[in-house]
Formats: structure tokens, sequence, C-alpha cells
């Protein structure tokens, strides 16, 4: 490809909302083009390979469309025109906005087509999309893209690749067999091989189509509906409002506690060493090290935050590990008429493959969970604007689906949380939240105020 496309494809990156390269120097040196998905409608995959100032690098993977003509619906899927070796003057797009690109890959799915580079494979007995159904972008994504087929599957495409297997499809095909009542089934997914700028050819999964679940609603659109009934009756208090969510968190609690016991019996569990908890803990003090480079407003709180890692290293206890979730949170759920489901097993997207599918304690699911309940909060009342009486309130109702979650989990696995665990989910939490901050600061400077309110509040209680 031609360096102008290189850089229009690399513009075009680092507006995507998907792209975990933004607020680093990077370039797109190379692109590999895999088979044409349809040479008459010229679509195909390709994958692009971003490196970064300090040596490391990502692919990501972009399906695309070439026009022989600019397409005004499209305008907010241009990459930019390039001399094409093959096809000549052309305009490209972001194949995924386009019904026929759509089209063309649920047909795929149907041959179970396959080839040296791609390979479209279907579980034993999946219930595919009919032929035909239409399919259509679903928007608030972030780390990948989703294509709806109907009401009949959901095309979840990676976006950033990697060699090996992707975490989402090894635990839904694993709890799909199972006949796990918390994830939406596993019908089938795409792998494909590309070659890096040297040659080197490496291999890993491209997509996944799941069982679309009709009666869906994210459970952090649930969320907020609630702390916004409860922000507009400000005198009154959570469990007084028609929109209370703690019988939701209770279940989602236990739902919760049943995918880690689905998990641990199909994967491989272990027990940390001392060793290997210190390490842990050591890790989020270097993560709050190069955080505070990021957001230098975490300094003034970086003692305190070191104390719930500190803790965390003190502990004697041995800590179970095992498979999880990774990046738990009120949006990776869906409240169906038949429960709570949990979606998207990728771990954090910006971490690299070996660390997501790692053996974790479940205290970080559980964290994860405990600051969305947080979060949904804060979000909520930066609408309402922060009067002490508004703050108060949006408080209780994370304070009350917090101990709901936790009281559903511990009623699913049958413990209590003891004095240990919570020092656990203490760390895991303030980890999180420095996280969230340093997102918050590339992405969305707006929301920064909310990680950073939570911050100030974990590094001021006591850690243990």
């Amino acid at each position: 490809m031609s360096p102008s496309y290189l850089d229009s494809l690399g513009t075009y990156l680092s507006t995507r909302r998907w792209f975990a390269g933004k607020g680093r120097d990077f370039e797109v040196t190379h692109v590999d083009a895999l088979s044409w998905l349809s040479v008459d409608l010229r679509v195909r995959v390709e994958v692009a390979e971003v490196a970064y100032a300090d040596g490391k690098r990502d692919w990501y993977q972009v399906p695309v469309l070439y026009l022989d003509q600019a397409d005004p619906e499209l305008a907010h899927a241009l990459i930019g025109e390039v001399d094409h070796p093959e096809l000549g003057e052309s305009v490209a797009y972001d194949a995924v906005f386009s019904k026929g690109a759509c089209d063309v890959i649920l047909e795929h799915f149907h041959e179970a087509a396959r080839d040296d580079e791609l390979t479209f494979h279907v579980v034993s007995g999946a219930d595919l999309p009919p032929h035909g159904s239409p399919g259509f972008v679903l928007t608030g994504e972030q780390s990948n893209t989703s294509v709806a087929y109907a009401e009949d599957g959901i095309l979840k495409l990676f976006r950033r690749v990697a060699p090996g297997g992707n975490p989402d499809i090894e635990i839904h095909d694993a709890l799909t067999r199972r006949g796990s009542e918390n994830v939406a089934p596993l019908l089938g997914w795409i792998s494909g091989s590309w070659h890096d700028v040297a040659g080197e050819v490496h291999e890993g999964h491209l997509g996944m189509m799941q069982a679309f679940l009709r009666t869906a609603t994210d459970g952090w659109t649930v969320a907020l509906s609630s702390v916004r009934d409860l922000l507009v009756e400000a005198d009154l208090y959570p469990d007084e409002v028609g929109g209370d969510f703690a019988g939701e968190a209770q279940r989602l609690g236990e739902a919760t506690a049943q995918v880690h016991a689905d998990l641990a019996a199909e994967f491989d569990t272990e027990t940390f060493t001392a060793a290997q908890q210190t390490a842990l803990a050591g890790g989020m003090g270097l993560r709050l090290d190069a955080a505070i480079h990021v957001v230098p407003e975490l300094a003034e709180h970086a003692r305190g935050l070191r104390a719930r890692y500190d803790a965390l290293a003190a502990l004697t206890t041995p800590l179970p590990v095992q498979r999880v979730h990774g990046d738990l949170h009120l949006g990776q759920t869906l409240r169906t008429v038949k429960g709570w489901k949990i979606i998207d097993f990728e771990g954090e997207p910006a971490k690299p493959l070996d660390e997501r599918i790692a053996l974790d304690t479940p205290f970080r699911d559980v964290a994860g969970m405990l600051r969305s309940f947080d979060y949904a909060a804060g979000a909520t009342l930066r609408e309402f604007g922060r009067g002490e009486q508004l703050a108060h309130r949006a408080h209780e109702w994370s304070a009350r689906n917090r101990e709901a979650f936790l009281d559903g989990y511990g009623q699913a696995t049958q413990q209590q949380l003891t004095a240990e665990a919570a020092v656990v989910i203490r760390a895991y939490e303030a980890d999180k939240a420095v996280y969230e901050a340093v997102y918050e600061a590339r992405n969305r400077p707006a929301w920064l105020p909310i990680p950073l309110h939570a911050i100030a509040r974990l590094a001021a209680e006591e850690p243990s």
C-alpha cells in the first residue's frame, strides 16, 4: 500500500473508540490484505500493523470496501482515497458499515468458508441467522464492532487482534458446551492469518457470532435509569424509589458467582504463592507510577492507594486463582426475561493476550462490578450537577447496590466475605480506579473527575 494510504488509515484509526493507541505516538507501518470476501463488491479484510514510539506494536483488523467514487452515506466510515495496485484509483471505507459487506460475511458463515487466510467456523447444531438477514452496526461499542443480524445473531468483529486464541471465543465455547444459562450461546467464529512487516506469519481470531438476546437491555442502561429516578426524587431513599436496583444487583451477584463456578469447572485453577501475591501488588504499584505521568492529579492520592496495595502484599492467606472475566462492569452485562447474562470475556482490551488469559482471583471481577456501581452514580451525578444533597443520594445508591451485589455473590458461593477477601477487593478497586483515570484522560477528559472523586475517597479510607 502507498504511504498516503497508510497515513489515511492511521488517521482513521485515531478517531475510533476501539483504537487503544490514543495519547501515544504511532504510525501504521504495514497493511496485510487477506482474502477477498467478495471480488464483485470489492470487500476484503485487512490487518494494519501499528508501531509505537516505545517499540511496541499492535495489529488492527479493518474490513475494507473499495468504491470507484465517494459515497456520502458512508462518510462516517471513510478511510481515504487510494491508488490501489489492483483496482486503480478508489475510495476506501470501513466495510462493516456497508449492508453488502455484512451480507457477504453472513453468507461465509453459512458456507463455512475456508481458505489459506480466512476460516469461518460454525458450532455443531448452531442456529445461524437466516440467509439474507439484514445486518447493522450497533452503537456504543468500545473495543470492538458488533453487527446485529435482525434478531437472530450478533457478530462481534475484534478490532485489536493478536496471535493466538481470543479468550472471548475460548470461554464462550466452553460455557456454551457446559450449557451455562448466564451467557449467550456461541454460534461460530472467524480465524485468520496475516503477515507482519517482516514477513512473519501470525494466526489469531478475528470475530465471533453469538445468539441474539431479543429481550436484553444492557446493565449500564438499567442502572443509569435507576440512579436518575433517585436523583429526580432527591428527598427519597434508594429503597423508596420505583426504580430501585438492589434486587437486580443481588441477582447479578448470583449470576457472577455462577459464571465463576462454571469457569473453575472448565479451566485450570491454582493458588498464588506469597511471592506471587507480592508481585501482584507490586504490579499495581507500577501501574500507579505510570498513571501519574498521564494523570498528575493522582500523585496526591498515591500514598493512600499504595496502602491498599501494601495490605494485599502483606496477606498470608492463600489466594485461589482461576480464569475470570477480567473486565467486568455493568456494560458487560445484559438483563433479559431469563435473568442476567454476562458478555465480552476478552479481559481489559489494552492488556497483552498472555495477561488477559492468565489465572486471576475472582475478586478482580467483583471489584470491577463494585467500581461500576460507583461509576453509574458518578456519571448520572455529572448530568445533574454535584450539589451536596444529590451527591449524598448518589453515594447512597452506589453503597446500597454494592452491598446487594456482594450479598448475592456470597449467597451463591455460600461463603461469607472475609476480612482477607475485603483486602483483596479493596486493592483491585484502587487498581481499577487508576485504570479508569488514565482511560478518561486519554478518551473523555470531561469524565476524568468521576474516577478522581472515587480515588480520593478510596485513598482516604483505611486499607484494611
